[in-house]
């Protein structure tokens, strides 16, 4: 199984899992090929050069920062936010840099970072390439990476090759198309949620699943919890004010008006949309699902889920599981890069995966299931990437507010049916892919485009 569950959803660092979690991913798989080439111990310099979306909105996104921490062998997962902040400035006044976390070599950043925004790697466009030297200055070895979405991390070699990786063990319920999935689904009696954990269960037992994805929602609810009760302006010069904190207060002080408000619950759902990719935007932790930058979609559709209609644990897996199995679909079939695809592929997959999951999670058929990923996305094909500024911010935030609103539609729709539709899932990711391929590279997180050059009128 070359996508996990747990790879779509996993614990990282805002504000862009391309452009901060990738870059951060790739210092460190960088790090250990020198080790295993017997070359880090006579490291005494890294250069590292960032192309194309990487380099055009890497200040912005926090490219730069995301390299030296990597450098510094600092991971996503793991890494505390505000110890980041602190590290990264203490490496900047010093110039030098705790090479893996142990010895110290110099660090030029205007010698050691290269920004190459014209240069697009055919291979993708979020590509970057470490070089090494020695104290000579001989160089001892170089590698190119490609951050691909979600955090996602390949180099030069798994390019050529087509494939992320190591496919992992086989799994009983093998799929690779929307349709094979159904019928795979059909053939065995099982949900699309229980071919998942079956398939999963290759990896690891079910309760550790079951624990690891309870983990999940308590980081997605946390970041929720965050979000909803900071105040103040988010980094990165555009001045963008957090509103969650006051949309909260917002809706606690007019509480018993909003009860006769039919359509109530979608200010709840803007609220935790809102707070999710304010955090995610000030380099807070989040949740990937699948992207940094969609990160907030999911968590809010899940909270609807719980807070209106009545959620259970059971529902909350089933939910997860089920967005698993089409965000799968999406990363192996077309792209859930905004540098590749536009916004399409971050906001409308989440989209998908969030109206498949809240379908399944209220008990939809499987061809129902199919049915809302597929309007989701109906809905979203040509949403270009623009970030004002190449921050994570204008219009990112809102986005997911209003992909989240998509989503409960689009189970709400696909409820109502039968699950037959004219237009298959597995069409309609074809056509993300070739509307992706065919949009402007100014479009797709650049900043070349859009919004992005419209400042002054926003």
């Amino acid at each position: 199984m070359n996508v996990s569950v747990f790879d779509l959803f996993k614990l990282g660092i805002g504000p862009s899992s391309s452009h901060t979690m990738g870059p951060m991913t790739a210092a460190g798989r960088f790090l250990a090929w020198l080790a295993a080439a017997d070359a880090l111990d006579r490291t005494q310099r890294i250069q590292t050069t960032l192309y194309a979306s990487l380099a055009l909105t890497g200040r912005g996104h926090g490219a730069d920062r995301a390299v030296i921490l990597g450098l510094a062998g600092l991971e996503p997962r793991t890494l505390d936010p505000d110890a980041a902040d602190a590290a990264v400035a203490r490496i900047r006044a010093r110039r030098l840099l705790p090479l893996a976390g142990g010895r110290e070599i110099g660090f030029d950043e205007a010698r050691d970072l290269v920004w190459e925004g014209r240069t697009r790697l055919p291979q993708h466009p979020n590509a970057l390439k470490f070089s090494a030297f020695d104290a000579e200055g001989r160089r001892l070895g170089e590698r190119l990476y490609f951050s691909v979405g979600g955090g996602f991390v390949r180099d030069e070699d798994e390019m050529v090759q087509n494939a992320p990786g190591e496919p992992g063990p086989p799994v009983p319920y093998p799929y690779a198309t929307a349709a094979e999935l159904l019928d795979q689904a059909a053939d065995a009696g099982l949900t699309i949620a229980q071919l998942v954990l079956a398939n999963e269960q290759v990896l690891r037992p079910e309760a550790e699943i079951f624990q690891r994805l309870d983990e999940i929602v308590e980081a997605m609810y946390a970041c929720i919890d965050r979000g909803a009760h900071t105040d103040g302006i988010l980094p990165g010069g555009l001045k963008v004010n957090r509103r969650a904190a006051q949309v909260l207060r917002s809706l606690a002080a007019d509480a018993d008006k909003r009860l006769a408000d039919p359509l109530a619950a979608l200010d709840w759902v803007n609220l935790w949309a809102l707070a999710v990719n304010e955090e995610n935007a000030a380099g807070g932790r989040v949740v990937t699902a699948p992207t940094n930058g969609a990160a907030g979609l999911l968590p809010a559709v899940l909270r609807y889920y719980d807070r209106f209609l009545n959620g259970t644990a059971e529902g909350r897996r089933t939910f997860l599981l089920t967005a698993a199995a089409i965000g799968a679909l999406y990363k192996t079939r077309a792209s859930i890069s905004g540098a590749e695809v536009g916004c399409q592929g971050e906001v409308g997959v989440a989209c998908s995966m969030a109206a498949a999951g809240l379908a399944a999670a209220q008990g939809a058929s499987n061809a129902q299931i199919e049915n809302a990923a597929e309007i989701a996305m109906e809905h979203n094909l040509g949403l270009t990437c623009d970030p004002i500024g190449g921050l994570v911010q204008i219009p990112c935030i809102e986005r997911n507010a209003m992909g989240a609103v998509k989503a409960i539609d689009a189970a709400r729709l696909a409820l109502l049916g039968d699950g037959q539709h004219s237009v298959s899932l597995d069409k309609v990711i074809a056509t993300m892919k070739r509307t992706g391929e065919d949009m402007s590279a100014i479009y797709k997180e650049t900043s070349l485009g859009g919004l992005a050059v419209n400042l002054a009128e926003c």
